[in-house]
């Protein structure tokens, strides 16, 4: 039967579990119980080689920040809000140019708060610090990305009679941004 976790190691990953995929947090658990074995065979003692590991891992806060910084979903978020301001500037000029109101004003507030929620949830999960918190964000951003882009597409279908170049424009850019979001899901929640 093997020893017990020296506690230093069980809390230093209680603080990597409240933030990172249970999935990572296993494999840094293993090759965090390696190097504490290898200083222990080194000769020394259980609370000294659980220090010697963890430094050499580096702090739970350096961890965090590391995985942060390459999260998934960060960089997809970040993508996203590069192509946001383009695809929106070709609707607006689709929508003013063929005079197409998605309807009365109570729908165009609801479009107005779904965007900038959706582009607030998207600047969380790419400004983020917080593993989980930016992956969040992020599904829920795309998501709503997503269903606005293709409602939006929807609705000038059947709206409009016939589709101007602008209107084609802005529908095209929104089936790229359908896609990117699409994509980014996956490996969002797989981090």
């Amino acid at each position: 039967m093997s020893e017990p976790e020296p506690r230093l190691i069980r809390g230093y990953l209680e603080v990597l579990a409240d933030q990172l995929p249970a999935s990572i947090v296993d494999e840094l658990a293993d090759g965090l119980a390696e190097t504490y074995r290898s200083h222990l065979s080194r000769g020394l003692s259980r609370d000294a080689a659980a220090e010697a590991a963890v430094e050499e891992f580096g702090s739970a806060e350096e961890i965090l920040a590391g995985f942060a910084r390459v999260n998934p979903a960060r960089r997809s978020a970040r993508r996203l809000l590069g192509l946001g301001p383009v695809v929106g500037a070709c609707w607006m000029a689709a929508l003013v140019t063929s005079r197409i109101r998605p309807g009365p004003w109570p729908a165009e507030l609801v479009i107005g708060l779904v965007l900038a929620s959706c582009i607030g949830l998207l600047a969380v999960a790419a400004l983020g610090r917080r593993y989980r918190v930016s992956v969040f964000s992020g599904v829920a951003g795309f998501a709503g990305f997503a269903a606005l882009d293709i409602a939006l597409i929807v609705a000038v279908v059947v709206l409009a009679g016939s589709l101007t170049w602008l209107t084609a424009l802005a529908m095209a850019g929104s089936m790229v941004r359908v896609a990117l979001c699409a994509r980014a899901v996956r490996p969002a929640m797989a981090g």
